[in-house]
C-alpha cells in the first residue's frame, strides 16, 4: 500500500508539471519569439536579404546594398519600397505583408536603419550619377558606350543575352553600372578609362533594353 501511495504522488507531481497551469510553463512559453515580433536587425538580415546581397551586404548574387556607392544614391524610400513591393519579373520579391510576404512595417523600417547604417564617408569627394535616369536614353550610342567600356569583360553577347536581360529591370542594370558588382570583379562607374556620365549609363541601359523586346518579340511569336 505505501509504495501504491508513493507511486500515486509521484504520478500526480509529473502530471501537475506537465499541466499547462505548471509553474514555468506560461513563462516558457512567452519567451517564444514570433517570426513577426523579430526585432533584431542581424538576425533580420541574415534570414531575408544576406543570401543575395551578402553577408555584409558586399553583394552575392546581385546589387551589393552595403555599398558605399549604393548608399549614396539609394534614399531611404527607395530601399523601403524595394523590400515592401520587391522588383516585378525580377527574383527580388514583396517582403511586406500587405503585399503578401513575411516581413511587418516595424521589421521593414528596421532594415532600411540597419541598412543605411553601413554607410561611409568613401564617397566623400566623388558624385556618383543619380539612382535614376534622367533623359532619354539615345540608343545608338549606349552600343558605342557598351563596346568601348563594357565588351571587354562582358563580349558582345553576356549581359547582353536576350534570356538574362528579362530576368532584370532597366533600374537594376543601371543600379549595377553605377554600384559594380567588386565579389565579381565589376568595378563601379568610376572604374572604366574614363568615369561614366549619368548620360552614357542612361544610353547603355536603353540599348540594353532593345535587346530585352527583341527576345521578347521572337517569344511571342
Amino acid at each position: 500500500m505505501k509504495y501504491a501511495l508513493t507511486f500515486a504522488a509521484v504520478l500526480t507531481s509529473m502530471l501537475a508539471l506537465s499541466s499547462c497551469e505548471a509553474p514555468g510553463y506560461r513563462a516558457a512559453q512567452e519567451r517564444v519569439i514570433r517570426p513577426a515580433e523579430v526585432a533584431s536587425f542581424d538576425v533580420l538580415y541574415a534570414q531575408n536579404c544576406s543570401a543575395c546581397h551578402g553577408a555584409k551586404g558586399e553583394g552575392a548574387l546581385t546589387v551589393g546594398i552595403g555599398s558605399p556607392v549604393y548608399l549614396a544614391i539609394a534614399e531611404d524610400s527607395t530601399i523601403r519600397d524595394t523590400i515592401r513591393k520587391g522588383r516585378r519579373t525580377t527574383p527580388m520579391s514583396a517582403f511586406a505583408q500587405s503585399e503578401g510576404g513575411m516581413l511587418t512595417d516595424a521589421q521593414i523600417e528596421i532594415l532600411v536603419h540597419g541598412i543605411r547604417q553601413r554607410e561611409g564617408e568613401a564617397l566623400a569627394s566623388d558624385n556618383p550619377p543619380p539612382y535614376a535616369s534622367t533623359q532619354p536614353g539615345d540608343t545608338a550610342h549606349g552600343r558605342r558606350v557598351f563596346t568601348e567600356s563594357c565588351a571587354k569583360c562582358h563580349g558582345a553577347g553576356n549581359i547582353a543575352d536576350p534570356s538574362y536581360l528579362s530576368l532584370v529591370t532597366d533600374q537594376h542594370l543601371r543600379t549595377v553600372i553605377i554600384v559594380g558588382m567588386p565579389n565579381l570583379g565589376m568595378p563601379d562607374w568610376r572604374g572604366y578609362s574614363k568615369p561614366l556620365s549619368d548620360a552614357e549609363i542612361t544610353d547603355v541601359v536603353a540599348w540594353l533594353a532593345t535587346q530585352r523586346q527583341s527576345f521578347s518579340a521572337q517569344v511571342k511569336n
